[in-house]
């Protein structure tokens, strides 16, 4: 079979293979032109090294830590494990203690009592009662002191160390230490305020104002505060706390920085501690379970109280571009009373608990001291610290009134649970 062709059929294939090919060729140059453009408008983003790890930072990243050197060192570059709990991500997690701030770090284990603001009890790497750090300072007293609590809102960040730390900070858990950072003064106008409200008629209000307060920006300052008052899990009881902390940083000139750190903390309800037995709780008795909410002490004899009061101060001088002199000091008063009956024990597929009455009274005045000096290009240090008790903390157990053994049913079929 033959086909003819026309010299017009050709001239009109040529046309539209042109036609065609001119689209193709125009398409491919705009889309090169808006890659070349997209490439341009594309934004590189870098990590600062110039952070300061004690001052804010935007988001849950910190590079910086403060703790695990006692220098401004990178976290890259530390050869220890440490994990830095921002500001930001306090207020994501939406925490009301350090203990949950800690909640998600590697190797830690809170609230083992049960979400409680009474003390913040954290173990690491299978350590206990992990020493706490404020401001670089000793904070409780001793190592393994539980006294002191300090609310996250005045927290700009919370630092975990994991490991022995003795070398740069004394008597220390071999698990690791705690270091909390303040909030301070900045340069950048501070202006927040916030109201809550949530489960367990919780009801919150806080504050957080600061910035500069001379012109040319060498008076700085920096007040928070915060009230809360919320149910707690367990039946009868209830937490509540007031805190405030004003602070003021002073430049007499560029080599010079003077920061005061102040802090007052009541907490009239500081929430309830206590444990419950293995049955009833892990394995049923006769079929039933201890409802969440069970309180093992008597609404009535309950009193769990705390009051503390923190002054110190932070001091800086540039000596030269070699030597830099950093001295801090703090001095701290924490009262606290409580009063409750505990869990002493129970019988095997028993559903009566033994309670013992303990009542318990301490006062904690620490005085703490700390002078440091660094040179470049490498970094060393003097530290020195003193830490003592001007008045022996008193603990007390009561064994006549109440009596110190009583008993309390549990047995509640599971559907109650």
């Amino acid at each position: 079979m033959i086909m003819a062709i026309s010299t017009k059929d050709i001239a009109n294939k040529m046309f539209k293979y042109n036609k065609i090919t001119k689209l193709w060729v125009t398409g491919l140059a705009v889309a090169t032109l808006a890659g070349q453009a997209l490439a341009e408008e594309t934004l590189v983003v870098t990590a600062s090294s110039n952070e300061d790890p004690t001052a804010p930072v935007k988001g849950i990243v910190a590079t910086k830590t403060l703790s695990a050197t006692k220098t401004a060192a990178g976290l890259v570059k530390t050869p220890q494990s440490v994990s830095v709990i921002t500001r930001d991500q306090m207020a994501a997690l939406d925490v009301t203690s350090v203990s949950q701030a800690l909640r998600y770090s590697a190797g830690v284990f809170t609230e083992y009592r049960g979400s409680s603001n009474r003390n913040d009890e954290v173990f690491v790497r299978g350590f206990s009662y992990v020493p706490k750090y404020l401001d670089g300072l000793s904070y409780g007293a001793t190592a393994s002191s539980q006294t002191g609590t300090m609310d996250p809102w005045l927290l700009e960040r919370v630092e975990l160390v994991r490991g022995p730390a003795s070398v740069l900070f004394g008597q220390v858990n071999p698990g690791g230490l705690i270091s909390m950072t303040s909030k301070r003064p900045t340069s950048q106008p501070v202006h927040q305020i916030q109201f809550r409200t949530g489960n367990d008629n919780l009801a919150e209000g806080a504050f957080d104002v600061g910035g500069p307060l001379s012109d040319d920006g060498h008076l700085l300052y920096r007040l928070n505060g915060i009230a809360r008052s919320q149910n707690s899990q367990v039946e009868d009881y209830k937490e509540t706390r007031i805190a405030i902390a004003p602070a003021l940083t002073w430049y007499p000139n560029d080599a010079t920085r003077f920061t005061l750190l102040t802090s007052y903390q009541k907490d009239p309800d500081a929430g309830y501690r206590n444990f419950l037995p293995r049955y009833g709780t892990v394995n049923s008795v006769d079929g039933s379970y201890i409802p969440r909410d069970f309180n093992v002490s008597d609404p009535g004899y309950n009193q769990s109280w705390r009051e503390q009061t923190l002054i110190g101060y932070e001091f800086e001088h540039q000596l030269n571009d070699m030597l830099t002199l950093r001295q801090n000091a703090r001095y701290g008063t924490i009262k606290q009373k409580y009063r409750y009956l505990v869990y002493s024990n129970s019988a095997a597929n028993s559903s009566v608990l033994s309670r013992r009455a303990q009542h318990e009274e301490r006062q904690t005045d620490e005085s703490i001291t700390s002078l440091r000096r660094s040179s470049r290009p490498v970094s060393w240090r003097t530290p020195f610290s003193a830490a003592w008790t001007t008045k022996p903390a008193r603990i007390s157990s009561t064994s006549v009134a109440p009596a110190v053994h009583s008993t309390i049913s549990t047995g509640v079929p599971r559907s109650m649970v």
